[in-house]
């Protein structure tokens, strides 16, 4: 006699939140990304996530002595690390000041060319930075903020803050940050010369905003 067995299965099924987007500003010290990410976030409403050189436990400690450069970088690139996977969780568009591509391909390239991190410090760096990115995927917007030397080399002089960094260095930078953007799609990155442009950068906030809105 044949018996009717009936077979019930219990089906899961999680929704994922989709990534907000991400928007990053970067660009040789003093070019004014900072400046720029103050006045965007509050024109597009974007949530915002600062380099916070004030809080970081090594920045003081590298300026004075160059053997603090390894654990500094790593702190840098966890904090935006950090920033990016918070951001990307929120319900706003998120907004970061460098950030993680900056901080390796323009600072942590610049002091292991300077001799602040031995090769097997930067391929420390290396790793860390390779194994984030693959975790995070690249920002859907890059503006590249650029200025002439003269205008970078007043603007530091002028800080208040911590400058690891200095004048001479900017053109090492700008380079090791070209390199990077030659390898990602152009239809990512906006480009602009913050020599040429308001403090308060209202010529081009209404083309970001446009940009970030077609985003």
């Amino acid at each position: 006699m044949n018996e009717k067995v009936t077979v019930t299965f219990e089906v899961t099924v999680t929704f994922f939140k989709p990534m907000s987007k991400l928007i990053a500003i970067v660009g040789t010290t003093g070019v004014g990304k900072t400046s720029l990410a103050r006045a965007l976030a509050g024109a597009a409403d974007l949530a915002l996530g600062l380099e916070q050189h004030a809080e970081r436990p090594f920045q003081s400690l590298f300026k004075n002595e160059s053997h603090y450069a390894l654990a500094n970088q790593i702190d840098y690139l966890l904090l935006h690390a950090e920033q990016e996977r918070e951001l990307r969780s929120g319900n706003r568009p998120g907004l970061v000041d460098g950030g993680l591509d900056q901080d390796f391909h323009g600072f942590t390239r610049l002091f292991h060319a300077r001799g602040y991190l031995s090769p097997a410090e930067f391929d420390l760096c290396r790793r860390f930075y390779t194994f984030a990115r693959a975790t995070l995927p690249l920002p859907d917007l890059i503006i590249h903020l650029r200025a002439p030397a003269a205008v970078i080399r007043d603007r530091l002089s002028q800080r208040e803050r911590i400058n690891i960094a200095s004048a001479e260095d900017s053109a090492l930078i700008e380079r090791y940050l070209t390199d990077w953007l030659h390898d990602v799609d152009g239809k990512k990155v906006l480009r602009f010369d913050s020599g040429s442009l308001s403090s308060d950068y209202h010529e081009i906030l209404p083309e970001l905003r446009q940009s970030i809105e077609n985003l």
